[in-house]
């Protein structure tokens, strides 16, 4: 009986080790993917800025060649 209760304690151990191990994995996970949807967010703006600033006035454009 008690080579059971300690093999069952031995297993538990065991376990929990593999779910500290699990956790720590996903608490890095979820702030790697904060950062990214960080990340994301900015170059998303600068994508959104720079597309604005390619298009020059109606005054600036120089006029067609049949003009």
């Amino acid at each position: 009986m008690d080579e059971r209760i300690t093999e069952l304690e031995i297993r538990l151990t065991h376990l929990e080790d593999t779910i500290d191990v699990l956790n720590q994995t996903i608490i890095e996970q979820h702030k790697l993917i904060d950062q990214l949807q960080l990340q994301i967010s900015i170059l998303e703006k600068k994508l959104k800025a720079s597309a604005a600033s390619n298009i020059a006035h109606e005054s600036e454009e120089t006029p067609p060649p049949h003009y």
